[in-house]
């Protein structure tokens, strides 16, 4: 009986990561009452999704792959990992059957949480769960499949994103212009680097207050900057750079810049398509949520895009892209060259909330905070490619000693995933007491931000009820 079970599973996840998504999709929204016609069309654009996802990965990675491998030869720089961008993490998590356990657990999370009001917010961002999924799947890789402390870390998490969605709420209206009547605000799990962005934002006020005036209209550069700035523009010279590096003929460069716009535009373009795949589930999953809670009000976090309106997000990714690269290439410890990932949306929201949108802050704080997101990359580089391999999703075109990895969210807690699994897996006395040190302080550093978040909402909140009153007399 097991010996068939098994060869049943083993027949499934070698169906491949678009097909398994596809049925599994599917199911699952049939089972949460969504029509058949809707649970076929959410799955099938999913597994589009990914099949598209792998295409533009091994269109980038066969094109540049050469380049790369001469610049290593040429110049001894061991930026030997190449950057894909989130798409192979959503492409491997998607593809892994541990992603829709870990949904299952956030879901029952966030419903207890609700329940006992412990936050306002119903997260129905399901597709970026695969964020959360690359922490759990590195966890279980380095303490040796350890279930019961990978699922303690991922509930851990989910909770502190919720709660952040709480606190970020009345500055997302401030932001976007919101009344107080709006219920939408985002629990992204990029946005968990808030904390650190906001010490940093104090640090400015304490000893750089007299920068602000130096602040300028985002908008107005970005208009300036035009197609320059753009998705298309900005991977035409990364072709270009990567051919310079490795020494390749004029034709060749031509080629690499060309392959580099194409890829990061489409990367935009399919990255657009997951949602709408996730939808209708998503939707069937809400309908069932607000039966149980009985029409109480609630905050609707859905994908951090809701601040892409803001001018100053997409100043400061243009202004960080170079120096990404810059300090990729003399940062100490670091492996990756930056492609994918050299727009830092994952950076940018948190530093747009946290500094409401002051652009020379926002720049200071990205700079330093960058370091953390290139070391982050360089050590899930095996792990991702390690992965890959396993689940026949290697990217075509990459030699097979390559290692590809993913410059995305999260560097702190990808950290904290692999300190606690090798603490686990060796049972090291020294290792384990660091990890719980290191754990304290990350959960302190939460609770301190999230006490001091809360003081300035309640004081911006009673300097607007003073201004109504003043305003009514």
């Amino acid at each position: 009986m097991l010996d068939t079970l098994n060869d049943a599973f083993n027949g499934f996840i070698n169906l491949g990561g678009a097909a398994m998504m596809f049925i599994i999709i599917t199911i699952l929204s049939l089972l949460v009452g969504v029509s058949i016609s809707k649970s076929i069309e959410g799955g099938l654009r999913m597994a589009i999704a990914l099949t598209g996802m792998g295409a533009i990965i091994s269109l980038l990675t066969s094109a540049f792959a050469p380049a790369l491998e001469d610049f290593v030869k040429s110049t001894g720089v061991s930026l030997s990992v190449t950057d894909l961008g989130w798409a192979p993490l959503a492409v491997i998590t998607w593809g892994s059957v541990y992603t829709l356990y870990f949904a299952f657990i956030c879901l029952v999370v966030n419903f207890l949480m609700l329940v006992m009001k412990k936050t306002t917010t119903f997260n129905v961002d399901l597709f970026n769960i695969w964020n959360l999924s690359v922490i759990g799947l590195l966890t279980l890789y380095y303490s040796d499949n350890n279930l019961v402390l990978t699922s303690v870390f991922i509930m851990v998490i989910y909770a502190l994103m919720l709660v952040n969605a709480d606190v970020m709420k009345p500055t997302i209206n401030e932001l976007l212009g919101y009344d107080k009547t709006n219920i939408t605000t985002t629990a992204h799990p990029s946005l968990l680097i808030a904390p650190v962005v906001y010490i940093f934002n104090k640090i400015i006020d304490k000893c750089l207050p007299f920068i602000d005036k130096y602040d300028f209209n985002a908008e107005v550069l970005n208009r300036k900057i035009g197609f320059w700035g753009s998705k298309f523009a900005i991977g035409a010279y990364l072709g270009i750079f990567i051919g310079l590096l490795g020494q390749q003929s004029a034709a060749e460069i031509f080629t690499l810049a060309f392959t580099g716009g194409v890829a990061l535009e489409l990367f935009g373009l399919v990255g657009g398509w997951f949602g709408p795949a996730i939808e209708p589930l998503s939707d069937g999953i809400t309908k069932l949520m607000s039966k149980r809670l009985r029409g109480r009000k609630l905050f609707i976090g859905i994908d951090w895009p809701i601040l892409a309106t803001r001018a100053e997000l997409w100043a400061v990714a243009n202004i960080l892209a170079p120096i990404l690269l810059v300090i990729a290439i003399f940062l100490p410890g670091n492996t990756v060259l930056p492609l994918g990932g050299i727009i830092l949306t994952v950076l940018a929201p948190a530093l747009l909330i946290v500094t409401k949108g002051r652009v020379v802050r926002m720049t200071i704080i990205g700079t330093i905070l960058i370091p953390l997101f290139l070391w982050g990359a360089s050590l899930i580089a095996k792990f991702v490619t390690d992965t890959s391999k396993a689940m026949n999703n290697f990217p075509s075109g990459m030699s097979e000693n390559a290692l590809f990895s993913s410059v995305d969210s999260d560097p702190i807690e990808k950290m904290l995933a692999i300190l606690m699994g090798r603490a686990v897996d060796t049972m090291d006395p020294k290792l384990l007491l660091f990890t719980v040190l290191a754990f304290v302080a990350y959960i302190g550093m939460f609770l301190w931000y999230f006490k001091k978040m809360r003081k300035e909402n309640a004081k911006a909140q009673n300097g607007k009820e003073e201004v109504n009153i003043k305003s009514a007399m």
